[in-house]
């Protein structure tokens, strides 16, 4: 089935607001097995919205539109599709009664507009939100359907998963089961010839590779009449993978991120954590802290800016800064030393490098980073060279410092 995606603001437009809400239904409808063949942003007009609403149908099955379903005037998405199938508005008492409650348990009044939310098209299925007050919409005619989801993310993305993902899944014959596995370490280029010969020969199941920054993402679909029978496809080729990228895999499952998976390992492993920062500015130790029970191996992160900071706090010494220079292999050296024997962690890594867009000289230019790892007694530097802007090459240190950490962790003698 073709499914198309329509997001509604003119906010978007405008470059107000990022657009992750099609990215997001994008991704997901691609795991349901549905067809995207277009996407498109309209402002909040009704003559234009009603126009993309009437393309839409004209070429696809389903279309999704997100945002425009609050209670002001310039939200008018409800009224545009009901406006193109010539349906009129009714007041929805179940949703009205959830408005009155909302506001009721907050200790605060009703405002008058609000009530626009508990008129819906005649017909449409009311989806109930638990994290606002704007319902999500089914509407649907002739094999043809229109879903309306709320703009705010915290809002869409669990309405989707929880109530349109099984509407979507109904409408289809058997189930489409996609399974994502997760790789570091290698670039998208080396990993797509590594599988090449299974995404020509590909029909059911399937495989698409996807970059991430310092990652390469696996989607493995399959189509069958039960998750158990796409289970049981999916088997040889994910077996397939694990004996071509080995430790490269971090996770068969999709679920883990790469920070998740290092700090299962630092448990696994009954080891702590230090590290010192320099260019990254604390940006390693936010992804780390973002992983839920990370306290219980994450001891210690300092951000070492100046070179004072990395003499006083971690002991790199003065001759090391004035003949190798704070950007240096040894300085990353003496940082990672300095975290393992001052705080006494059992796994550090330390960052120094030039992140630009100034600072760079002929003989260490922007974006040159050194990475420290000592896990035990092992030590470990790696010297790399990354591109683009400021904000680029922070996180891609970041990335691959995390890489460098897992690789040592994995490879550690018991």
């Amino acid at each position: 089935m073709k499914v198309e995606l329509i997001s509604v603001g003119t906010e978007l437009l405008l470059g107000n607001i990022v657009n992750t809400n099609a990215a997001y239904l994008a991704e997901k409808c691609a795991q349901l097995g549905l067809a995207c063949y277009y996407q498109s942003v309209v402002g909040d007009n009704e003559e234009r919205l009603c126009n993309a609403i009437e393309e839409g149908l004209k070429r696809s099955d389903i279309l999704i539109l997100s945002g425009g379903l609050g209670p002001t005037k310039d939200d008018i998405t409800k009224e545009c599709a009901a406006k193109v199938w010539q349906l009129p508005l009714e007041k929805d008492q179940f949703w009205a009664l959830k408005i009155r409650e909302y506001f009721s348990s907050r200790g605060r009044q009703i405002p008058e507009n609000n009530w626009k939310q508990a008129e819906v098209p005649r017909g449409a299925i009311v989806v109930t939100n638990d994290n606002g007050t704007a319902p999500g919409l089914i509407m649907s005619k002739e094999g043809k359907h229109i879903l309306l989801l709320p703009g705010p993310p915290l809002e869409l993305i669990p309405m989707f998963e929880e109530k349109m993902v099984p509407f979507l899944e109904s409408l289809q014959p058997g189930i489409i089961y996609s399974q994502t596995v997760k790789l570091c370490g290698i670039g998208e280029s080396e990993a797509e010839t590594r599988v090449l010969d299974l995404i020509t020969s590909q029909t059911n199941p399937t495989i698409a590779p996807y970059a991430k920054t310092g990652e390469v993402h696996f989607r493995l679909t399959a189509k069958a009449e039960s998750r158990e029978e796409a289970v049981r496809l999916l088997q040889p080729l994910l077996e397939c993978l694990k004996e071509r990228f080995g430790d490269k895999i971090y996770t068969t499952t999709g679920e883990q991120t790469l920070e998740e998976n290092v700090i299962s390992l630092l448990k696994e492993r009954q080891m702590t954590l230090g590290l010192a920062e320099s260019c990254t500015g604390g940006l390693l130790s936010g992804r780390i802290t973002s992983v839920p029970g990370a306290s219980s191996v994450f001891t210690t992160g300092l951000v070492t800016y100046a070179n004072e900071a990395k003499e006083v706090l971690l002991g790199v010494k003065q001759e090391t800064l004035k003949t190798e220079g704070a950007v240096s292999a040894k300085t990353a050296e003496e940082m990672v030393q300095g975290l393992c024997q001052r705080y006494g962690v059992s796994a550090a890594i330390s960052i120094t490098g030039i992140a630009g867009p100034g600072g760079g000289t002929p003989e260490k230019k922007v974006g040159l980073v050194y990475i420290g790892c000592q896990v035990r007694d092992r030590i470990v530097v790696k010297e790399y060279h990354f591109s683009g802007n400021r904000k680029k090459i922070r996180e891609s240190t970041v990335t691959a410092a995390l890489v460098l950490l897992r690789n040592c962790l994995v490879t550690l003698q018991p």
